[in-house]
């Protein structure tokens, strides 16, 4: 399928979080008021006004020790998008698929689903949507379409300066993440590509993705 993709290499992620702050950035996002919660991930979580987070998980493995994991979460624009489908259900045409892109986008109308977001968020894998408090219009990653529509990379990518983010056609991002994965595997005995038939932003891991983003589960 064409279009474009994503790969967030989580080996290569410090937690700089200069994709967050460049997301917020570009896309002229108000600032939220945050506070210390013991853990360096501030917000606390997606919401309308936050695309994209970096998560922080602190893992105390039991024969590696101290270890933080980071994953920079924000919306797989999945090739088959579940929250579409359930949105449809209810109103027309509150969610569109980009047709150069691929990209996943609530349109104006998804204000018209206040009454059924949840049933959309749930219908979401990965647990994405968010809508204003006031029950207004449904709000995720953009894929920054107004960027890439004029041949530049999504702002998130722009900032990351280890290569943790890349982004581009699919024959690249499939022969960069093949060859990713082997530098992992090399390196750490272990990795692998989150749902690659499935969603356009394919995550290298070197856990179960259930375990970014929780310092409840073991890793080692």
């Amino acid at each position: 399928m064409g279009g474009k993709y994503f790969l967030v290499d989580t080996t290569r992620c410090t937690a700089c979080r200069g994709c967050q702050a460049a997301c917020k950035q570009w896309n002229k996002l108000p600032a939220d008021k945050t506070k210390q919660r013991g853990s360096y991930q501030n917000p606390k979580d997606l919401g309308p006004h936050d695309w994209r987070l970096v998560r922080f998980a602190e893992h105390n493995g039991r024969r590696s020790g101290l270890r933080w994991l980071f994953f920079s979460d924000a919306c797989r624009h999945c090739l088959e998008p579940f929250c579409k489908e359930e949105a449809e259900e209810y109103v027309p045409d509150a969610v569109r698929i980009d047709p150069a892109t691929g990209a996943v986008i609530f349109t104006a109308k998804s204000s018209k689903l206040a009454d059924h977001f949840s049933d959309v968020r749930d219908a979401c894998p990965y647990n994405i949507p968010r809508r204003t408090k006031d029950g207004g219009r449904v709000y995720k990653c953009t894929m920054c379409l107004d960027r890439v529509h004029e041949g530049l990379q999504p702002a998130c990518v722009a900032a990351c300066p280890t290569g943790a983010l890349v982004f581009g056609d699919k024959a690249e991002i499939s022969r960069l993440a093949d060859e990713r994965l082997d530098q992992a595997r090399q390196r750490y005995g272990r990795g692998e590509i989150v749902d690659r038939d499935d969603v356009r932003v394919w995550y290298l891991v070197l856990y179960d993705p259930g375990v970014y983003g929780s310092g409840a589960l073991p890793i080692d």
